[in-house]
């Protein structure tokens, strides 16, 4: 089976419009995922309560924890699926989607399973007092003890439909339970509705991730035959060359995001010994924060199967011409974002709670945290790269070095000369100097794929 239409797109189409057919609707679904984590916060921020606002931001960590399984089987999987359409392997295609597919909903299960069991320790873990405990744990019960799977399903589905070059369709289904979850907040949460607070919340968004499912599953009935995702139980194998192609990606991204909820965790562990008001501010700011950074990760998703056809196709001018596009368009719009948050950090903070303390420390926190946005770009586009063409030992030591070796270290130093406020530089120190190994790196693999390359080799 072949796709002459999304052949065309990977091979002919020109770069600017291949980018921007593939990218756009991804930053799009990006900024609406956005919309719906900053809709948790500005609403629960509504009731003015900083128990209720703390209490989502101390279950971040298990939600961003999704995202090791997100990548496992999101990134992992549609990273193989792309390699082998490029090699028109459409056997491995349909056996890496089927893959992908049952081991998030394995997973799934099992991350509820294991929550219910420790839930307990885990609240103390996430440094949940008994001030803030119960708005913790009823955010927790909807969005992870039941949740867990739709969550991850959805966006393993994302990525397995925008694999094909589906960009727009893989969209649509994020960005359906999205905006369902933010028209569903206000009903949840605040007093004229059902008043559950956090919980509500919780609940908002457990129904928009099993509407996102839904979505995806009538996509794939609807195109059965004329699409390259497979779920079929029968193309589910546990077979040597899937796993280790799928794992050797997604590992060191799932890892990744691992770190991501070990470095939230510390932060948020030292912002409450400050109180629920420290912890309030640095959970708005870094909502805020989302925004810019989840735009360079959906450009740097979008280009991906762009990325990963061309590599495996043997075209690297056409990959090179990709990825030095997407960083130019990356880096302007992202010097610009940090400019106007710098200058608007306590509009920005006062948005979401009118709350005099905590637009105090949230200013503050935003205008240090802010100075590492130009560099997302930079590091977030190689790491895709990296992933694309299944370099997984770079992605990975990559994360060890963002959060491991400096980000966390950071942390602990810079809270300890700068108490609270410290916290805010050490994702710009961490991603300075990410920015730099990232520019060298990839300079190095280039140089080495070109000089494979026979010099007639152009780009379309």
């Amino acid at each position: 089976m072949e796709d002459q239409q999304k052949t065309t797109l990977f091979e002919q189409t020109p770069i600017p419009q291949a980018v921007v057919k593939l990218a756009v609707p991804t930053i799009l679904s990006s900024l609406v995922m956005v919309l719906y984590n900053l809709a948790d916060t500005y609403f629960v921020g509504m009731l003015n309560d900083p128990i209720q606002n703390a209490g989502v931001t101390l279950a971040a960590p298990v939600l961003l924890a999704f995202n090791a399984v997100n990548n496992l089987f999101g990134v992992g999987s549609s990273s193989m699926m792309s390699r082998a359409l490029g090699r028109k392997d459409y056997k491995t295609v349909a056996r890496s989607s089927a893959f992908g597919f049952y081991c998030s909903i394995i997973c799934g299960v099992a991350f509820s399973v294991l929550c219910i069991i420790f839930e307990q320790p885990l609240l103390s873990l996430l440094g949940a007092t008994e001030e803030n405990i119960a708005a913790t744990h009823g955010y927790m019960r909807w969005t992870v003890l039941l949740g867990a799977t739709p969550a991850i399903l959805n966006v393993v589905m994302a990525y397995l439909v925008r694999s094909e070059g589906s960009a727009m369709h893989a969209s649509i289904g994020t960005m359906s339970g999205c905006l369902l979850n933010v028209v569903l907040d206000p009903i949840f949460i605040l007093p004229w509705g059902f008043n559950m607070g956090a919980e509500g919340a919780g609940l908002a968004t457990f129904i928009s991730n099993c509407v996102a499912c839904l979505y995806f599953f009538v996509l794939l009935f609807v195109k059965r035959g004329r699409t390259y995702v497979c779920i079929k139980p029968s193309m589910f194998h546990l077979s040597r060359n899937i796993i280790v192609g799928v794992c050797g990606v997604g590992v060191p991204a799932a890892i990744q995001n691992l770190l991501n909820v070990t470095g939230m965790t510390v932060l948020n562990n030292f912002a409450a010994a400050f109180g629920s008001d420290a912890v309030a501010a640095i959970g708005i700011t870094q909502k805020i924060n989302m925004v810019p950074n989840y735009i360079a990760m959906g450009l740097s998703q979008g280009i991906m199967p762009l990325i990963s056809y061309n590599f495996a196709s043997g075209n690297v001018k056409r990959m090179k011409g990709t990825l030095t596009f997407s960083m130019k368009i990356a880096l302007v719009f992202l010097i610009t974002v940090t400019v106007g948050y710098y200058l608007g950090a306590g509009t920005l903070v006062r948005l979401f709670m009118d709350n005099e303390t905590i637009i105090a420390y949230g200013t503050r926190f935003l205008r240090g945290m802010c100075l590492a946005i130009p560099f997302f770009s930079i590091d977030f586009i190689a790491v895709g790269v990296f992933q694309a063409t299944g370099m997984g030992k770079y992605s990975f030591i990559f994360a060890i070095l963002r959060k491991v070796v400096l980000e966390i270290p950071a942390l602990i130093i810079l809270n300890t000369l700068f108490p609270l406020y410290g916290l805010a530089y050490a994702q710009f120190c961490a991603e300075v100097i990410l920015a730099v190994a990232a520019v060298i790196v990839l300079t190095r693999i280039f140089r080495r794929l070109e000089a494979k390359q026979p010099s007639s080799q152009t780009a379309h």
